[in-house]
C-alpha cells in the first residue's frame, strides 16, 4: 500500500543527541532535515548535521524550545512538512500536536487526545481500570485538600508515594515513610509540581516493596494494528531518574513478558493510540505488575530495544506517520543483552552538581558492540540551561554477563576532558555485586550510595589545583604570546607601508 501522507522535510522540535539520532535515521530515509537552536546551541552538533538550521530564541528552553508557535512558524519558514518532537520539551504537548495539524504538517507521534488522556496520570489510571488494565492501589483522582490526602494515606498505609498528576520524569515526586513527614512533603511536592508542570495536583499510590520498574515499548498504527517490542529494565534510579536501562529484565520470564506485552497493547488500544509508546509498570516482590504511567513518545533508552530487536524505532515513527503498516507480531525477534548508561556532565563526587564547561578533549569507545548516541564533540561548550546528557554508551552482547563485561570496557575508554562527568559512578554501578546478580530494585542506587560515589581523595585535590594552575599560566603565557606576536604584525606592517610610501616619494609618486 503506497503512503497517505507525503514526508520530505522534517523539522526537529529539539536539541542534543536526540536530535542528532532523528536526523541519521531521516538522511538513510533521503529525508531533508531542519534543526531549531537556542542562543546556547548556536555552535551544537545537531545544527551542524541539519541541512538547514532556524534559530528560535535566547538560551532558557522556555523561550526557545519551549515555544510552539517559534517551531511551527520555522517548519513554515523552511516548507518542513513533518515535525518530529524527540524527546523531552514539547514531545508529550498536545497543543504542539494542534499545532502541526493547523499548519499543515504531519506530527510525528500520537494524536493529541492520546497525549491528554495518559499525560494527566490520575486521568490516565481510569481508563487504565476501565480497560482490566491493573494499577497500583491509590486515590482514583488528585486530592485537593492536604487533611484529605493524609487521611487517605493513613488509611492506605506508609510507605506512599506522593505523585504529581501532570507530567513525569520524576520530578514532584515523594516517598513519604512516615506520617509525621506527610504535611511537609506534600507542600514540597505541590511546590515543586507547580514549578515544572505548571499543575499543583497531587494524587496518592501506596509504595510497593521491592519495586521493579519495568517498561514495555509498543507501537500502534492507524489501522488498528498495535504490538509490542519486548521489555526493558529501568530499576536503576537516582532521585526517580533513570540511569542504567537493560533488556531483556532479570524479573521477567517469557510467560510473564507475553502477559505484560499484552496488557501493553491493551492499554494503547483503549486510547486509539497511534506511533511510539512506552507502558510502565511497576513489579512487586511476588511478580505481580501494576501500570506506573504511559509515556506518549520515544523514549531516551529506546536504543537497548533497537539492538536487541535490530528495528529502527525513529524509522518506524515516520512510517507509521506516513500511514504505513507495522510488521506483525510474531515478526518482531529479540535476541542477546543490551545495557544503557547515561553519561551525564555532573559530578557524583560534589552531590552530582551539574559540570558545565568546554570539552576540551573528547574519545569516545567503539568495537564490537558498542554504540555511543552523542550530542557533543570536541571544543563544544556544555551549556548550564539543559539537561546535562551528553551521550547514552550501549553494550550488546549474545549474555548479560558479556553485555555487563563489555559496557565497562567501554566505559574504560571514554575520555572526556574540561568537565566532569559520572562516568566512575556508572562503571560503579555495573560492576556492584547487586547488580551483577540482578537481584535490585528501585531502591539500588539509594541503598549502596556508599558503594557508588567515592569522595574526592585530598591527595587528588592538591593534583588537580596544581594542574589547574599550570593550565592557566599555559593559557595566559600563549594569550600574551599571541598579543605579542598581534603587535608585531601591525608593527612590521606600519613598516611596510613606511617603506612603500618613501619609494614611492623617490619616485615622485606621493605617499
Amino acid at each position: 500500500m503506497s503512503p497517505k501522507t507525503r514526508i520530505r522535510k522534517v523539522l526537529v522540535a529539539n536539541r542534543g543527541e536526540i536530535a542528532v539520532r532523528v536526523m541519521r535515521t531521516c538522511r538513510e530515509m533521503g529525508l531533508a532535515t531542519v534543526a531549531v537552536y537556542s542562543d546556547a546551541d548556536r555552535g551544537a552538533l545537531h545544527v551542524r548535521k541539519a541541512d538547514e538550521a532556524v534559530h528560535v530564541g535566547p538560551s532558557p528552553a522556555r523561550d526557545s524550545y519551549l515555544v510552539v508557535e517559534k517551531l511551527v512558524d520555522a517548519a513554515k519558514k523552511t516548507g518542513a512538512d513533518a515535525i518530529h518532537p524527540g524527546y523531552g520539551f514539547l514531545s508529550e504537548n498536545a497543543a504542539l500536536a494542534r499545532a502541526c495539524a493547523a499548519a499543515g504538517a504531519t506530527f510525528v507521534g500520537p494524536p493529541p487526545e492520546a497525549m491528554e488522556t495518559m499525560g494527566v496520570k490520575t486521568v490516565a489510571r481510569r481508563h487504565m481500570n476501565a480497560a482490566g488494565v491493573p494499577t497500583v492501589p491509590g486515590s482514583e483522582g488528585p486530592i485537593a485538600d492536604e487533611q484529605e490526602a493524609k487521611a487517605f494515606a493513613d488509611a492506605l498505609g506508609y510507605p506512599v508515594m506522593i505523585k504529581p498528576a501532570a507530567g513525569g520524569g520524576g520530578k514532584g515526586m515523594k516517598k513519604v515513610e512516615r506520617e509525621a513527614d506527610f504535611l511537609a512533603l506534600w507542600d514540597s511536592a505541590r511546590r515543586e509540581s507547580a514549578g515544572a508542570f505548571g499543575d499543583e495536583r497531587l494524587y496518592l499510590e501506596k509504595f510497593l516493596d521491592e519495586p521493579r520498574h519495568v517498561e514495555i515499548q509498543i507501537f500502534a498504527d492507524e489501522h488498528g494494528d498495535a504490538i509490542h517490542l519486548g521489555e526493558r529494565e529501568c530499576s536503576v534510579q537516582r532521585r526517580q531518574q533513570k540511569v542504567v536501562e537493560e533488556s531483556p529484565s532479570c524479573i521477567l520470564d517469557e510467560r510473564m513478558r507475553q502477559a505484560m506485552g499484552e496488557v501493553a497493547v491493551r492499554a494503547a488500544k483503549a486510547v486509539g493510540y497511534r506511533g511510539a509508546g512506552t507502558v510502565e509498570f511497576l513489579v512487586d516482590a511476588a511478580r505481580s505488575f501494576y501500570f506506573l504511567e504511559m509515556n506518549t513518545r520515544l523514549q531516551v533508552e529506546h536504543p537497548v530495544t533497537e539492538m536487541i530487536t535490530g528495528l529502527d524505532l525513529v524509522r518506524m515513527q515516520l512510517e507509521v506517520a506516513r500511514g504505513g503498516r507495522l510488521v506483525p507480531q510474531e515478526a518482531v525477534a529479540r535476541r542477546g543483552h543490551a545495557i544503557e548508561a547515561r553519561i551525564y556532565a555532573e559530578d557524583p563526587g560534589r552531590g552530582f552538581l551539574p559540570s558545565p564547561g568546554k570539552i576540551t578533549y573528547l574519545r569516545v569507545p567503539g568495537g564490537p558492540g558498542i554504540r555511543d548516541d552523542s550530542g557533543v564533540y570536541a571544543g563544544w561548550v556544555v551549556p548550564q540551561y539543559y539537561d546535562p546528557l551528553i551521550s547514552k554508551l550501549v553494550a550488546w552482547a549474545p549474555t548479560r554477563d558479556q553485555a555487563i563485561e563489555r559496557l565497562i570496557r567501554a566505559l574504560g575508554e571514554y575520555t572526556v576532558h574540561g568537565i566532569t562527568t559520572n562516568v566512575a559512578y556508572l562503571a560503579a554501578v555495573l560492576d556492584h555485586p547487586a547488580f551483577r546478580s540482578g537481584a535490585y530494585d528501585t531502591q539500588f542506587c539509594e541503598r549502596y550510595a556508599a558503594d557508588l560515589v567515592r569522595p574526592p581523595d585530598p591527595a587528588f585535590e592538591d593534583v588537580a589545583l596544581i594542574a589547574a594552575a599550570v593550565e592557566a599560566y599555559k593559557r595566559d603565557r600563549a594569550a600574551a604570546e599571541a598579543s605579542v606576536a598581534r603587535a608585531g604584525s601591525v608593527a612590521a606592517s606600519r613598516s611596510n607601508w613606511a617603506r612603500l610610501g618613501r619609494a614611492r616619494a623617490l619616485r615622485g609618486g606621493g605617499a
